[in-house]
């Protein structure tokens, strides 16, 4: 037992020496436990109760009350799990995007890198907000797992270009011709020469993806483009601001500010936990 433990205390240590890294890790995990059993603990109440509209925040409404009364401090809860689903997903599915052109591209040359490279030119070139802003609308979007599928599918070129740069200047190595020339299979070259030497940098995208796919994400749902649900940040953020006044009305600058906060600290979270992953994975920066 202890010889499994003993590498993960390894890698807390190294996190927990990081300050910064390890002021994001603690953030990170408290949003991600808030999103899984937040709602199992803090209970929504979503009646109208428009006599206690925009209270301003209290021992009972730690958070204050939205335009029809109801508690700000729970619908920030019910709708983190919303946030992490988009964030997350969106960060998987361009991180696999990411890997499988990048190593195709690297890997194969020829004709196979000159295509994939030109598409991952034209993903890079195109306005990204605007363009996933008009996908959002002609899917009709309505979960958030489909939301953030839909926004990783713009968030690999980047990371892909790199892949396959890293991966034309690693093929020369004496270690991978070494492979070639005992026809080891390709699939071993890729998982066991190759991805072992790039999960620094890969885990540091994956994060930037999940903070990028946040603000875009409340962009959309600020322009009313995807209505999801009400207790998510970015529809919080869209009835505060187009819909329900609240942005003039004094008492309602919690409810306002509430959304923006935590999404604001959610991706420094991200950012100061990106900081360590690098020195997580590459014992030469330790």
């Amino acid at each position: 037992m202890e010889n499994i433990l003993r590498p993960l205390q390894d890698k807390f240590n190294i996190i927990y020496h990081n300050k910064k890294a390890f002021f994001g890790f603690i953030v990170l995990s408290i949003y991600i436990l808030t999103a899984i059993f937040g709602p199992l603990i803090v209970h929504l109440d979503m009646t109208t109760d428009y006599l206690n509209r925009f209270q301003v925040p209290s021992f009972l409404h730690w958070l204050g009350t939205d335009y029809a009364g109801r508690d700000t401090f729970a619908q920030i809860v019910h709708g983190s799990t919303d946030v992490m689903l988009i964030s997350f997903s969106a960060a998987i599915i361009g991180t696999f995007l990411a890997i499988l052109m990048g190593f195709l591209a690297g890997l194969n040359g020829g004709k196979i890198d000159t295509f994939i490279m030109q598409i991952t030119d034209i993903f890079l070139t195109l306005p990204r907000f605007p363009i996933m802003a008009i996908f959002a609308g002609l899917f009709s979007i309505k979960d958030p797992i489909s939301f953030g599928l839909l926004l990783g599918i713009f968030e690999w070129p980047s990371l892909a270009r790199a892949l396959r740069n890293q991966i034309l200047s690693l093929k020369n190595k004496e270690f991978i011709e070494v492979c070639f020339i005992m026809n080891m299979p390709l699939r071993h070259i890729m998982f066991n020469e190759l991805f072992p030497n790039m999960i620094p940098f890969i885990a540091v995208n994956f994060i930037n993806m999940a903070k990028g796919a946040i603000t875009a994400s409340v962009g959309i749902m600020l322009l009313g483009i995807v209505p999801l649900s009400s207790t998510n940040w970015g529809m919080m953020l869209n009835l505060a601001t187009t819909q329900t006044g609240a942005i003039y009305i004094p008492n309602a600058y919690a409810y306002l500010l509430s959304p923006i906060f935590f999404i604001v600290l959610f991706q420094f979270s991200l950012i100061s936990f990106a900081s360590g992953v690098e020195e997580l994975f590459d014992p030469r920066l330790r």
